[in-house]
């Protein structure tokens, strides 16, 4: 106890010299020992099994960051003396060395101290209780848990650490139990019995005055008694009392006004605009966004040529004249427009869609009987190659970029090549289905990417749920 009192006398005078050169020397030399105990101490948690071998040994083969004289400290504090808890001290340290440099603290200077021994010896004591001496508790922590197992047993010990955790922070944070606002011995102040008092006060000070008055009007020459008196504020009162006590009435008239000026009123001041929180916020650039394919749909008429006559043939031998056929070609799928002869039963062409597919050689087609608002018979037929529709095309498109909708959505380009936008405010529940390799992570991507170019983060929030964590994999890294 005599050596700590007197390291922290020494350490009490240092703070008060009025030197700033030793004050600096000493704080530069208070950071960079704070440093190097962090450096070797996690440095002999990676490597100290290593060491252990060499421990005593001036060796080059010292793992340790801080060398021999590292390993030989950190294997002191960390396994002999307190475990891991001796942390704790390179803070102490440390804000010891702000103290000195910059008069800048993030402690107490004297109370972090006490402290931080109470919870070095606390910390030790209790990975002690519950570990074997290692580096979590430290020599130290496991000897004197031994200690107390052999004189108050486990449980005893088990009590005695945590009262020993709420003395200690009862002594220092003085926490309040009751849950009452206020304290028993403190006296409660009554509003009415003082509002009782000043009205008393009042109706004091009151009365001579009233009296005061009523004794001026009497005359100047007329000699005053207390039988005059008293007869002469007797009449005072029944004249008053004759008397008509005319009431003044003032009322303040506002002038109103109507619903026309208070519309103009609101449009004078305009619409709240949400986006000027985040006034500085750009919207994402579209060069961001790769650029696949050349954007152009290239015909193929011999490919048109083909299916056009395997379709005529196709209905011919199920006697299904047509009239006229014509296409229209898009970027992955071509429509073919046929109208049938007269007499012709749509539901007759429409039991044929196996049939056409097999006789195209394609991996299915739709038929659409009839297109609504036309009077023909659609047949769509994948491309033989395919055209790659980019996002960017799609996102930099006329359509998309001046749209008028709530929250727009570019989901690609449609037979006739154009842009397809959807509002997806008209859409409060969306269902995203289809066999492997469909579309459906490209489809969520393209509803992001769009609410990303359109709208300002004040008009939109995002709420992303991915329970197999299959889908949304490519946003972890803004999750926090």
């Amino acid at each position: 106890m005599k050596k700590i009192k007197n390291i922290l006398k020494r350490i009490s005078s240092l703070f008060k010299i009025e030197d700033d050169r030793i004050k600096k020397v000493f704080g530069f030399l208070f950071l960079f020992s704070s440093l190097y105990l962090t450096i070797v101490f996690i440095s002999f948690l990676i490597n100290g099994h290593i060491d252990q071998d060499k421990l005593g040994q001036f060796s080059d083969e010292i793992s340790n960051f801080g060398g021999v004289f590292g390993h030989r400290i950190s294997n002191l504090f960390l396994y002999k003396w307190f475990g891991i808890s001796s942390f704790i001290l390179p803070i102490i340290v440390f804000n010891w060395g702000m103290f000195l440099v910059f008069e800048k603290k993030l402690f107490g200077v004297f109370k972090s101290f006490n402290i931080g021994l109470v919870l070095i010896t606390w910390i030790s004591l209790f990975f002690g209780f519950f570990t074997p001496p290692s580096v979590l508790g430290g020599v130290f922590g496991g000897e004197m848990n031994t200690f107390l197992d052999l004189n108050i047993g486990k449980v005893g010990t088990g009590f005695f650490l945590f009262l020993s955790l709420i003395i200690f922070i009862i002594i220092k944070f003085n926490p309040r139990f009751s849950s009452n606002k206020f304290d028993k011995n403190e006296p409660v102040e009554e509003e009415d019995s003082t509002e009782d008092k000043q009205n008393h006060e009042l109706s004091v000070e009151a009365e001579p005055q009233i009296i005061d008055e009523e004794l001026s009007k009497l005359d100047a020459t007329e000699e005053v008694t207390p039988s005059n008196q008293t007869t002469n504020l007797v009449e005072e009162e029944d004249n008053n009392s004759e008397e008509e006590i005319g009431i003044e009435v003032h009322v303040n008239e506002e002038n109103t006004l109507s619903s026309k000026d208070i519309k103009t009123k609101l449009e004078d001041l305009g619409d709240y605009d949400p986006t000027l929180d985040l006034s500085n916020y750009k919207i994402p650039k579209v060069n961001l966004l790769n650029e696949y394919g050349s954007g152009k749909i290239e015909i193929d008429k011999s490919e048109l040529e083909a299916n056009k006559n395997r379709i005529v043939e196709t209905l011919a031998n199920y006697k299904i004249g047509i009239e006229s056929i014509s296409a229209t070609i898009g970027p992955t799928i071509t429509l073919y427009e046929i109208v049938p002869e007269a007499g012709i039963r749509i539901s007759k062409i429409k039991n044929l869609e196996d049939d056409i597919a097999l006789s195209l050689s394609a991996l299915g087609i739709r038929i659409i009987a009839p297109i609504p608002g036309k009077g023909t018979i659609g047949i769509e037929v994948p491309n033989q190659n395919p055209a790659t529709v980019s996002m960017k095309t799609v996102i930099s498109s006329d359509k998309f970029q001046n749209c008028a909708m709530e929250l727009p959505v570019a989901f690609g380009k449609t037979i006739s090549n154009e842009t397809f936008v959807a509002d997806l405010a008209k859409m409060p529940h969306l269902l995203m289905a289809g066999a492997t390799g469909q579309g459906k992570s490209v489809g969520l991507n393209a509803i992001l990417a769009s609410l990303l170019y359109k709208k300002h983060p004040a008009q939109v929030k995002f709420v992303l749920v991915d329970p197999k964590k299959v889908e949304l994999t490519l946003f972890n890294k803004i999750e926090r």
